[in-house]
Parts: C-alpha cells; sequence; structure tokens
C-alpha cells in the first residue's frame, strides 16, 4: 500500500503574505521554527480577496466562476449559497481513499453544507459561520434589533469609525479570546493527542483573526512598543488617478488620526503573533503526537489586509497586492531542501491537486490549479504560470472586476469605473496608474493593455467566465474577448 501522508493545514483569516517573510517586523516565534523546516511561497495569491470564494477555491481547486461561489453566502442578497451542484472538494476524495477528516473552526464555503457534509468530523465550528438554511424571512435589518447603533452624536473615541445610524464600529481594542480562536486551537489540541497513527489523516485548523476589527490580547500587544511600527510607504496615496470607489471606500478610514492608523498596524501585527501562538500550540501537539515526519503541515490564510496600504484597512474591491498576497508556507512530508522561499506564482487553487497528488490519488478531473509537488521538491515544473488572475463580482456591494499581472504589468478591469494599470518593476507600491482614461485602447501604453486584455480573456475562456456580455451597456473592456479570434480556433 503506497505511503499516505497526514495533511495538517492552518488556515488565518485576512493575513497579509508578507507577515511571515524572514525579514518581517511580525513577531512570529513558532511561524519563524516552522520556516527552517519550510518552503514559503513569497508570490502566493488568492482568487478573491473575499473569504467565501478564496475558501471555496482552495476546497475545490477551482475558480468562481467554476465553483460557483462568489461573496458572503450568509448574506440575504448572497450571489449563491454555495457550490455548484457536483462540484467536489479534495476533502471529499481523501475520506474515500482511507483518510479520516477533522475539521475545528471557520469553514464559510457554503451556507447549505456544513465541513460534515463534505467528509469532515466537526471538532469545533463558530456559531456565526455554521450552516445557515435559505431562508426568506432573513434580513440585514436584524442586525439592528441586535446591535447599538451609532448615533453619530457623541464625541468620536480613540478607534471609533463613525457611521450615523449603521451599527457602531471601533478599529482596534483588547480580547482575550478574539472570536473564539483559542477553542479552535484547543479542539484540533485535543484531536491531535488522540490520534494513534493508525489511519492517515486530514486536520484543518481555521482560526478567525487575524480579521477586522483587531481586538487582541493585551500580552500580545505588549510584545510591540506603541509608535514602533511604520506606516506603509504608499499610506498617503491620494488615489486621485484610481478608481473613485476606492476613494470613498478610504473615506471612512480618513475619519481615524495617523496616530490611529499608526496603533491599527500595532494591532494587527499583534493580532498575526496571537494566531502564531495558536499555530505554536498545534504544531507542538503534532510534535509530540510522534507523527510530524509524515505529516505535512500547511501554514496559509484566505486572502490578504490592506493595513493601511493606500490608506485603506480589510479587504475588498480596491485591487492592491495587499489584499490578495497571502501566507503560503509548507512543511513535512515531501518537502525537500527545506528552509527556503521560492517567488513562483502560486494559487490557493494548487492546493487541492497537490494534497491529492501527495495521497496517491490520480487527478481525475480538470482543476484551475496546478499540483505544487514539483516546487515542494524544489524542482523546476515545466510551463510553470507566469500572470497571475482574479475573479471578483464584488461582496455585499457588487462591482465586476477582473485582474492579470505578471512580473512587469498589472492591469485591472473595472467595469464600474475606468481601469488600471501598473508598471510592477518601476511601481510595486501601485502608486501610479498610468492608463487613468475613458479610452486605454488609445493611449501610449494600448499596446500593453491588449495584451493584457488578451491574457485576461483567455483566462476567462478557460475557466467559463460569463463576463462577457457584448451590450453596448456591459461592454466596456478596451478590448473584448473577440481579439482571441486570432488565437483561439475553438473561440
Amino acid at each position: 500500500m503506497p505511503f499516505k501522508p497526514n495533511i495538517l493545514i492552518f488556515m488565518t483569516d485576512h493575513q497579509r503574505g508578507d507577515t511571515i517573510l524572514s525579514d518581517s517586523r511580525c513577531i512570529t516565534p513558532n511561524i519563524d521554527r516552522l520556516r527552517k523546516e519550510a518552503v514559503n511561497f513569497n508570490s502566493a495569491f488568492c482568487p478573491a480577496p473575499h473569504c467565501c470564494p478564496a475558501r471555496a477555491t482552495f476546497f475545490t481547486g477551482l475558480y468562481p466562476t467554476q465553483h460557483g461561489v462568489w461573496n458572503n453566502v450568509n448574506v440575504s442578497n448572497t450571489l449563491s449559497r454555495g457550490l455548484f451542484e457536483g462540484v467536489r472538494t479534495f476533502s471529499e476524495d481523501l475520506a474515500e481513499n482511507g483518510y479520516r477528516l477533522y475539521f475545528s473552526g471557520k469553514w464559510h464555503v457554503s451556507a447549505e453544507e456544513s465541513p460534515a457534509e463534505r467528509g469532515f468530523e466537526l471538532l469545533h465550528h463558530p456559531a456565526q459561520y455554521r450552516r445557515y438554511p435559505n431562508r426568506p424571512e432573513y434580513s440585514e435589518w436584524d442586525f439592528y434589533n441586535r446591535q447599538p447603533i451609532d448615533s453619530g452624536d457623541e464625541p468620536r473615541t480613540e478607534g471609533r469609525i463613525v457611521r450615523p445610524g449603521y451599527t457602531q464600529y471601533v478599529q482596534y481594542g483588547i480580547s482575550e479570546d478574539p472570536f473564539g480562536d483559542e477553542e479552535v486551537a484547543d479542539a484540533a489540541v485535543k484531536k491531535l493527542q488522540e490520534l494513534k497513527g493508525e489511519q492517515p489523516f486530514c486536520l484543518f485548523v481555521g482560526p478567525l483573526g487575524p480579521h477586522d476589527p483587531y481586538f487582541v490580547p493585551q500580552r500580545f500587544l505588549d510584545l510591540y512598543e506603541p509608535g514602533s511600527l511604520p506606516l506603509p510607504e504608499n499610506f498617503d496615496d491620494p488615489m486621485l488617478d484610481k478608481p473613485v470607489l476606492y476613494r470613498r471606500t478610504r473615506s471612512r478610514y480618513d475619519q481615524l488620526t495617523r496616530e490611529e492608523h499608526q496603533e491599527s498596524v500595532r494591532r494587527f501585527y499583534a493580532f498575526c503573533s496571537y494566531e502564531d501562538y495558536l499555530f505554536g500550540k498545534v504544531y507542538d501537539a503534532l510534535e509530540q503526537s510522534g507523527q510530524k515526519e509524515n505529516t505535512l503541515v500547511l501554514y496559509c490564510s484566505d486572502h490578504g489586509d490592506y493595513v493601511g496600504a493606500h490608506g485603506l484597512w480589510a479587504k475588498g474591491l480596491p485591487c492592491f497586492r495587499e489584499a490578495y498576497n497571502i501566507c503560503c508556507m509548507a512543511a513535512g512530508a515531501g518537502i525537500m531542501h527545506p528552509g527556503r522561499e521560492s517567488s513562483a506564482f502560486v494559487s490557493l487553487a494548487d492546493w487541492a491537486p497537490t494534497f491529492l497528488e501527495l495521497a496517491g490519488i490520480p487527478l481525475s478531473r480538470p482543476f484551475a490549479g496546478r499540483s505544487l509537488l514539483p516546487l515542494l521538491r524544489d524542482e523546476t515544473p515545466s510551463g510553470w504560470r507566469k500572470d497571475c488572475f482574479t475573479q471578483t463580482n464584488g461582496n455585499e456591494i457588487y462591482g465586476i472586476q477582473r485582474a492579470v499581472w505578471n512580473q512587469k504589468w498589472k492591469y485591472v478591469f473595472n467595469s464600474f469605473d475606468y481601469d488600471e494599470l501598473y508598471d510592477l518593476e518601476n511601481d510595486p507600491l501601485e502608486m501610479h496608474n498610468l492608463i487613468y482614461s475613458p479610452h486605454p485602447e488609445q493611449g501610449p501604453y494600448s499596446g500593453v493593455v491588449r495584451e493584457m486584455c488578451r491574457r485576461l480573456w483567455q483566462f476567462a475562456h478557460e475557466t467559463g467566465d460569463s463576463c462577457v456580455n457584448p451590450y453596448i451597456m456591459t461592454a466596456l473592456a478596451p478590448f473584448g474577448p473577440g481579439i482571441l479570434q486570432d488565437t483561439l480556433d475553438r473561440f
């Protein structure tokens, strides 16, 4: 019988990929320990900067056009409640091939199914992310019956963003067990202590931090001196050459003083340190179980957080690297030459086929992602991707947006505003939009825009993206899908 390694996944929520780099200011002793045994993919990205489509991509190896999850599945105006019929998750394949699967933490892939319907035994599932049936009587109006409302009359206190008539929002504070993440980790630790190694396992641990608002235990906040963490270099970007929605999104955060923004950075980093502590508990339990050498350990996140980049926080339609670049570090079984970094473009979609190939399960269906086993083995895979792609139709306030980038150029198609083009070699902080114009097809970068549009539509064709309506009021890209006719015989 072929060897089937265990799989341990620790997926945080909202954690930027640069927080686990070796030169990060973030204090993460357990990640530092893992890094010595791992390969860190520093150019790993999610397909959409929202929990549900990103997590659905992780579990299926497909993009939103293929798996059907576009935004928050638990809101009343959601575009979809769960995965398309017939879409499989890697967990189902593992369960059918001798694995025991355990789930602790955030699911957020479907409101119609829990992880149990996809092969997992539930250890701990936060109440706010449990199965939520499609009840027509549900409404976001319920929030206003349950939570304090911001009147807008009181003087603004530290960290508070005034939103008259909405529920109260404070950017940061103190919580000794934010989101109940301690229970999520402890449930995983308890299961690891029980496992005897008689059957391969897959354990998914999904804490909710460092999601905003940034409420952290005091002892982790104390790791960072007030004022010790600078604001991002692109914090003062006025974004005058970027979509109006970007500036409108940031306008909420403009209420915060510069010192409050800096304190928000401190709280976010403290939250990452707290998640590192929780990961350390789980990693220690794996080591004590005697099964560490037979286990692939993946530390990853579903998407990033702006953390003050361009004056923004959290995540959303502003299509900047900070929201898309994720944590992605793997150690243990299948890793060759540990302690290295890889700059290869990696997608959340790559992990489903990776887990299956690692377990010796034939890849009998198509994936948008590719197995990472060659990169884990420090091999050079043939024809590895040179472009990254995004697919988002917005969150609860919709907005169709697609993007493509490589080492040199990044192009963003915004159906709701003018497009974006960045020269990443000379402008890695994405400060200067080179085509802020209603007619990018006529400007000095028209050749670049045409080529990037061609790549974008090529990927759209391959993934069945229906964002190609030729009607005059919706066909707003500078170069439409018809430019593929020269390169696709089957188009």
